[in-house]
């Protein structure tokens, strides 16, 4: 097998990364890891960032303006232009079905895809059940909305955007009594001590949480041949399972939906899913053993058939 050629200081490898302090970091993380894989020089690798629409709006929900596409759009556009050679993504924020120009590479080892509970201060409060009556919790998720309502009706949920720093900073400036933020964007961010870890059997995750996705254009072996080095099998499987999941499901940015899968003691990997009406009131829960192609999307059937009007009519069946 012929060697991969690898990139050098005088024609470096482009990382392509929305401009955002999580994101940066991601791509540190991307690049860091490429370099060890292959003994780089770390000058061989160049993180070239970019503003993505998605950042610039953010009086608005995400499926008013253009769902996820609002967070790929630009990324995409370099990379089939040649202007970048990858991609790094928090894949949560990428869609289900993808451009067929490009390829996801590699995903790096998953971390703590579960929410943490961040409340403004004064306000002593571990979990969803310890905020005080009536108290405002600033969200952009669907997800988040509708489990946060199921849980506590007579909370008021809000719109709130922006990256981490931004909603921490509207949170402090008491636009919010609250809000959820994923536990892997705050310790890549060294925030460790920010918010309460929520159990994921309480607050089922978001599809893909916690993972980075990398991707290359689908003609450009010699990238793809490089990524492949730093793929993390167990995240892949896991990840893509859920995503198979959300594909059978037919939803949008609109649609509340909760998924993830882990890997068990037995060596077995189990699916857990959730799908709500938007207020939380109607919802379904199911799981499933992935053993094989084709379980996840039978588990998004099943789900499906036994949801209520008020969940089924958020989803593309």
């Amino acid at each position: 097998m012929a060697s991969i050629p690898l990139p050098t200081p005088a024609t470096p490898l482009r990382i392509g990364t929305r401009a955002s302090p999580l994101a940066l970091a991601q791509a540190h993380m991307a690049a860091v890891a490429l370099t060890k894989a292959h003994a780089l020089d770390p000058a061989a690798l160049e993180i070239v960032p970019m503003t993505a629409t998605g950042d610039k709006i953010q009086d608005r929900a995400l499926a008013e303006v253009g769902g996820k596409a609002l967070w790929t759009r630009e990324l995409d556009a370099a990379l089939d232009a040649g202007d970048i050679d990858i991609a790094v993504h928090s894949l949560k924020d990428v869609e289900t079905l993808r451009d067929a120009r490009f390829v996801l590479g590699a995903m790096l080892e998953r971390a703590d895809p579960r929410d943490r509970l961040v409340a403004r201060e004064g306000i002593d409060a571990g979990a969803i059940a310890d905020l005080p009556h009536g108290a405002r919790l600033g969200t952009s998720s669907p997800r988040r909305a509708a489990q946060v309502r199921r849980l506590r009706p007579d909370l008021v949920t809000t719109l709130l955007r922006g990256n981490v720093q931004t909603r921490l900073a509207k949170l402090a400036a008491g636009e919010v009594d609250a809000t959820l933020l994923a536990a892997a964007g705050l310790d890549r961010l060294g925030m460790h001590d920010i918010g309460s870890v929520q159990a994921a059997d309480l607050l089922l995750p978001a599809a893909s949480q916690g993972a980075i996705g990398i991707e290359c254009r689908a003609d450009d072996a010699a990238t793809f041949g490089l990524l492949k080095a730093v793929d993390h099998g167990p995240t892949h499987h896991a990840v893509a399972a859920e995503r198979a999941l959300l594909a059978a499901l037919g939803g949008d940015c609109r649609s509340p939906v909760a998924a993830h899968a882990a890997w068990r003691d037995d060596g077995s990997l189990r699916l857990d899913a959730e799908i709500y009406s938007d207020d939380g009131a109607e919802h379904v829960a199911g799981h499933a053993i992935i053993a094989g192609g084709g379980d996840a999307e039978a588990l998004a059937h099943r789900l499906l058939g036994d949801a209520p009007d008020a969940v089924r009519r958020l989803f593309a069946v």
